[in-house]
C-alpha cells in the first residue's frame, strides 16, 4: 500500500508504506455526548487487521472497554448499564394519605365550629340580648342596673356572653340586666355619656341611675360577680369600679354602623 504525498515543486510521487504488524489499538476518549448516547447508536471500532490491512471494520457486539479519566485518574466502564432508564411518571396519593387529608378535615371543622362558640344549653350573645330589659325600663322601676355595651362582631363580647349569661340567672330577679348595640345611632348619646371607647363596656348603676364605676375588656367573672353583687346587696361603692381589661375598639363601630336596627339594642 502507499501513500500520496506533495513535493515542493507541485508534482506528486508515490512513498512507500511500511506496515507494522505489532501496531495495537488506539482508543480515543469519547465525549460527554457520546457517553450519554452510547446505548443509542450502533458503535465502530477501528482497528488494523493483519491479514488485509483494513481500517475501520464495524462491530457490532464489541466487548465492553474501560476508559481512562485522565482529570480524576478512575477507570470508568462504558456499558449499557450507565444509561439510565426513563423516569416513572407521578406518583398517585395512596389509601393511607387520603384518610389522612379526611380526617384533617374533620378536625379542622370541629375547630371552626367550637371558635363560634355554640354551647350547648347556654344562649348565644343574641339570646341574651333579646332576652335584656329595655333601657328605658331599667331607669324606672327603682333596680339597680349593669348596662353593657357591645356589637355582634365583637369576638371579646361573644367569648365573655356565657359568664355575663350566669351571673344574669343568678341576680335577675335584684339588678336589672340591659344590652346597647354600638352600631345602633340610638344610643351616641349614651356612648359619648358614658366614655365608650372600647367594647364590652359594663357600666354599674345604683337604683337612682348614677353609675358607681365600668369594667372594659375581657376580665375575670369574678370582677363582674363582685360588682353585681355589691349593687343587688345596696352598697355604696363596688369592688372595680374602674378596670380595664382585652378589647375591641369603638371605632369600629363606623364600619358597621345602622341608622335604625330592629331590636331595642
Amino acid at each position: 500500500m502507499a501513500r500520496v504525498a506533495s513535493s515542493p515543486i507541485g508534482l506528486h510521487k508515490l512513498r512507500p508504506f511500511h506496515f507494522r504488524s505489532h501496531q495495537s489499538l488506539h482508543f480515543v476518549k469519547p465525549s460527554i455526548y457520546q457517553l450519554k448516547n452510547v446505548g443509542k447508536y450502533q458503535r465502530i471500532y477501528c482497528q488494523t487487521d493483519p491479514k488485509t490491512g483494513d481500517c475501520c471494520q464495524e462491530n457490532s457486539n464489541p466487548p465492553e472497554s474501560a476508559v481512562k479519566d485522565k482529570s480524576s485518574g478512575v477507570d470508568t466502564e462504558i456499558s449499557k448499564a450507565e444509561v439510565s432508564a426513563p423516569s416513572s411518571g407521578p406518583e398517585y396519593p395512596t389509601k393511607d394519605f387520603n384518610r389522612r387529608v379526611a380526617l384533617v378535615s374533620v378536625l379542622a371543622a370541629l375547630g371552626l365550629f367550637s371558635s363560634q362558640r355554640v354551647d350547648l344549653g347556654i344562649p348565644s350573645l343574641k339570646d341574651i340580648t333579646a332576652a335584656a330589659l329595655p333601657y328605658e325600663e331599667a331607669l324606672s322601676n327603682g333596680k339597680p342596673t349593669v348596662v353593657e355595651f357591645y356589637a355582634d362582631w365583637c369576638e371579646v363580647c361573644r367569648e365573655l356572653a356565657p359568664d355575663v349569661y350566669k351571673v344574669e340567672q343568678q341576680y335577675k330577679d335584684r339588678v336589672n340586666f340591659v344590652m346597647l348595640n354600638v352600631d345602633n345611632t340610638k344610643w351616641e348619646q349614651e356612648l359619648d355619656e358614658f366614655g365608650v371607647e372600647g367594647i364590652p363596656h359594663f357600666a354599674f348603676l345604683d337604683k337612682n341611675g348614677n353609675e358607681e364605676g365600668n369594667v372594659v375588656g375581657r376580665l375575670p367573672r369574678q370582677y363582674l360577680l363582685e360588682n353585681v353583687d355589691a349593687l343587688a346587696r345596696g352598697e355604696e361603692s363596688i369592688p372595680y369600679s374602674r378596670a380595664v381589661g382585652q378589647y375591641t375598639s369603638a371605632e369600629s363601630r363606623k364600619v358597621h354602623q345602622v341608622s335604625d336596627p330592629r331590636s331595642h339594642g
